[in-house]
């Protein structure tokens, strides 16, 4: 990477750390900043801000231990849906005056006086431009989210600011969408984490100078030191996380939890192993622990079923790095696996679980199960036994070599 972080630096489009994955990515990248800026001498104090859906949120976990570090300030969007007057004002306004970047204006109104202020205050990096660096990495792969990027993106273009679009997934035929191309050629720097994004970026006419081929920045989450839980057994536990979203894009009902159900059952009857349900998402309407309650409740007359409280994201991947083997349907929670060296079965709906699987194991076949396409309900054992069998080949053929 050559970034110059020797300037005031917004991150935005966190949408908050009660997802972990979004936790990471943002506790990595104002880390790595902070190193950066260290190692190149920059001045100390320049302003960083997270601009965030949910200050509470990030307090809560890692960000709020950086924020009293002084590696950043936190601060919240506004929230126009909350306030009543506001709300029919600028949509009056946006009616009458056709100003679509009105809404995100409002949204971010709060975050650039502070910001404005901290520049002000500081007198470090005065005259040098602002960098802002979109930090939701998969938010392109989300077509209700698409019209609020390209109208937040624009609002720091015309605020001066240099522009990246950090650790991102796009699917590649979203790139015949006219209008998402023309936002995302308007970045000065797309980092694109996984090479099915970056070479269709490529084929789309995209300047390989503006390009950067980098894994995602939660690769490099640390791993924290956890306590002992009663019923999970470093290196023989399997690890297990499911989300509400991708029981939603199932295309035949309950085959989700039925294979997982049936993967735990299998486990718990041919192997020693201990089973761990691992929440990586704690959102209310988009919350892990819901499918893994009901995952607990069929299998915890066997006293071998644990499932892990809520924790920050550094205390997840420590829990995760210990596990023998993991399934995981939250990107975040598989990367805090795939970085920590346990075997990985993806159940998966994009083209991040793919792209990434891709780029480590040189195909995705076999290591990500698109939940579209589960038919048998015994198809997550029977990745698991794809994968374990490749595992046991590979362990042979070292031991051969030596």
């Amino acid at each position: 990477m050559n970034i110059d972080f020797n300037r005031p630096i917004i991150l935005y489009m966190h949408a908050g750390s009660g997802n972990h994955g979004c936790e990471a990515i943002a506790n990595t990248t104002v880390k790595y900043i902070a190193e950066q800026r260290e190692k190149t001498g920059a001045e100390e104090d320049l302003p960083l801000f997270v601009v965030t859906n949910s200050c509470a949120e990030d307090r809560k976990y890692s960000l709020g231990i950086l924020e009293k570090k002084g590696l950043c300030t936190i601060v919240e969007e506004r929230h126009i849906d909350r306030h009543f007057i506001p709300h029919v004002i600028y949509y009056l306004w946006r009616l009458v005056t056709r100003d679509k970047q009105s809404f995100l204006r409002y949204r971010y109104k709060d975050a650039f006086k502070e910001f404005d202020n901290a520049v002000g205050k500081s007198n470090k990096g005065k005259g040098a431009k602002p960098l802002a660096i979109s930090i939701g990495g998969d938010n392109y792969c989300y077509k209700s989210l698409v019209p609020d990027l390209i109208l937040a993106h624009k609002v720091f273009i015309k605020r001066g600011f240099e522009t990246i679009l950090w650790g991102c997934s796009i699917e590649p035929k979203s790139l015949k969408d006219n209008k998402l191309v023309k936002d995302l050629m308007a970045y000065d720097t797309i980092y694109a984490r996984e090479s099915i994004t970056y070479d269709a970026l490529v084929n789309a006419g995209f300047d390989k100078d503006k390009l950067i081929f980098e894994k995602d920045p939660a690769f490099r989450l640390d791993t924290a030191k956890v306590p002992g839980i009663n019923g999970f057994l470093p290196g023989n536990t399997v690890g297990i996380n499911l989300s509400p979203m991708v029981r939603n894009l199932e295309k035949t009902p309950g085959i989700t939890m039925k294979n997982y159900s049936n993967f735990i059952e299998f486990i718990l009857r041919n192997t020693h192993q201990n089973i761990a349900l691992i929440p990586h998402v704690v959102w209310k309407n988009n919350d892990d622990r819901k499918p893994l309650k009901e995952l607990y409740d069929i299998h915890k007359y066997t006293g071998r079923v644990v499932m892990l409280d809520d924790m920050p994201a550094e205390k997840l991947k420590g829990y995760i790095s210990k596990c023998s083997f993991f399934v995981g349907a939250r990107t975040h929670s598989t990367i805090a696996a795939y970085s920590s060296n346990v075997p990985t079965l993806v159940i998966g709906y994009s083209v991040k679980s793919k792209g990434i699987a891709k780029d480590l194991f040189g195909t995705y076949k076999d290591y990500v199960l698109p939940v579209q396409k589960l038919a048998s309900e015994n198809a997550l054992v029977d990745a698991y036994m794809r994968i374990m069998k490749k595992q046991n080949t590979e362990a042979e053929a070292q031991g051969g070599t030596q």
